[in-house]
Order: structure tokens, then sequence, then C-alpha cells
């Protein structure tokens, strides 16, 4: 059967949403099409074609005209700002009003201040600082570190996003993450060997740091940068992209080239021998520092 033009323009129109409001004229044929189903609801008075009814981007511009004030939240948010990869089970909205539970979707009332809201596609979400904070506590983190990665944040973005935010319930348990993301860990591998090396009093190290090798730009995981020596992490990203797998081989052959010292750790190691991996950098450390004073003894003698 084909569709009334004036369906289809309003469709094209509304990118694959109807809001029936808008288009007062066509309450008939909506009825018809959602009764044989080829329209379905997905919000009051939205409707879309029954084979996208699942599709996440057209479920946000769903909500997005239904409710123009409405600020995306969670999930959402940081698949739509940041973190493409994240799986979205159901779509969160911050509302001025309260709304009924509808199915897919979770409304929250909640005011978001306006420094925090971003948008995108004409889709109002939370910016990828508050983001990342909502979707982070000390056990889970996967949201800051992959935040702080693709430099979607800064340290100093997520603590001023914390001050916009003040008197929230769980904010006492935000700053403990922020306190435990001080050296910006890009992974959860990176951050517990953060946490280890701190337990042990481990000092004189950054994370993350840039070194250059034949005009390449390199990130060491955790750098000693005064006796050279590396520390890299192979976290989850090692055991599923061959493309990271690969990068970090070259990485590491730079590195050496370079006169560095790289210790490789991966995440069972660090998880289940937490000794192990803080004794073994202990003794990179003894190692360098003692080749260190080789070479200064070296060159006194040449003198």
């Amino acid at each position: 059967m084909r569709e009334p033009v004036d369906l289809v323009q309003a469709l094209t129109r509304g990118q694959g949403v109807i809001l029936l409001r808008e288009h007062p004229e066509l309450i008939d044929v909506v009825k018809r099409r959602v009764a044989c189903g080829q329209l379905v609801t997905v919000l009051p008075g939205v409707y879309v074609p029954a084979e996208h009814a699942d599709d996440l981007g057209v479920r946000l511009r769903a909500a997005a005209r239904w409710d123009p004030d409405a600020v995306l939240l969670g999930r959402a948010a940081a698949r739509l700002s940041f973190w493409p990869g994240v799986t979205v089970d159901r779509v969160e909205l911050a509302v001025r009003n309260q709304r009924r539970p509808q199915r897919g979707f979770a409304f929250s009332r909640r005011r978001i201040p306006p420094e925090l809201v971003s948008s995108r596609h004409g889709i109002r979400h939370t910016s990828p600082s508050l983001t990342a904070l909502d979707l982070s506590d000390l056990d889970h983190t996967d949201a800051i570190d992959t935040a702080l990665r693709t430099r979607a944040v800064t340290l100093d973005s997520l603590h001023e996003a914390l001050r916009l935010s003040p008197y929230r319930r769980g904010n006492g348990e935000r700053r403990r993450v922020l306190l435990d993301s001080r050296a910006e860990p890009w992974s959860r591998a990176e951050r517990l060997g953060h946490r280890l090396l701190r337990r042990d009093g481990i000092t004189g190290w950054k994370a993350n740091v840039p070194v250059y090798h034949l005009g390449f730009l390199y990130y060491i995981d955790i750098a000693f940068e005064a006796f050279k020596l590396a520390v890299e992490i192979d976290g989850r990203f090692h055991e599923n992209d061959p493309a990271v797998f690969e990068a970090d081989r070259w990485r590491q052959n730079a590195l050496a080239l370079s006169g560095w010292l790289v210790l490789r750790f991966t995440w069972p190691m660090l998880r289940d021998h937490p000794e192990h991996f803080v004794q073994t950098v202990r003794r990179g450390i003894a190692e360098r520092t003692k080749a260190s004073a080789r070479t200064a003894e070296r060159g006194l003698e040449r003198r």
C-alpha cells in the first residue's frame, strides 16, 4: 500500500519521527497505520515506522521532539558525545515535570546547569564531564577513563562539573573518584597500576607521557622519566583490538631504541599478582638507578 504523500513528507521532515501535535490533519492516517502495524508509538503522541522503533538514533530524535527541554543523561548521553561503543539499554532523560514511565525510557526530575548542557544533532545532553561523573564510581570507572583517553574531558572540567552540581546525592563518592583519577588514567588497568604504586609509596612517575621518536608521537602508560623506565599495561583493548596490539609493539620498539627500559604487564597480572607488579617496578627503578650511576662515573673518568 502506498503511503499518503502528507505522511511521507511528515516522516521525511521529522527524520523518521512524527509528532502528532504538529500534524493534527494526519490523526486518522496515523491511527490506521498503527492499527496495521506500520507505525508504532514510542512516546505519547510520537510515532515512528515499526522497522525503526528500536533504532537508538530514532528514539533519541523522538525524545527531543517530544520534550525539547529534556536533557539526555547517562549511557545515551555518553554514546552521543564521547563513547560510541557503549551499550544503551534505555534512554534516560532529565525533565522539568514528572513524567509517566514509558517502555525503553526513564525520566527524572532534575535541573542540569546550563553550563553542563551540550547539544548534538539537535539533541540536548549532559556535557561529557557531567556524563562521565554520573556513570562512575570507584568500582566502575570506565566512563571517566574513556572520556580522559579520548580527550573529551580534562581533570579540571570534571572538577568543574562537580562544583556546578552541589548537594547531589553521591557527590562524596564522585570526589573520591576524582581523587583516584588525579594521574588521569586512560583505562581500568592503568588505574589499578596507579593505585598499586601509590599504595606502595612509589613516586616519581607520570601517566600517559608523550615521547617523540623519529617524528612519531607515542604515549607511555606510566613513565619514570628520571630513569627512562617505562611501565606499559595491556588492558582489554589489547585483547580485543589487533590494531592496538600492533601499535604497542611499534611503541615498545621505539622506546627501546630511545634508551628506555620497558616493563610490560597485563590486567590479570596486576589484578592477581599485585605484589609481583610492585616488586618488578622497584627492581626496574633499582636497575636504572645503577645504570645512571655507572654512566655518571664513566663521564667523570673521561674528564
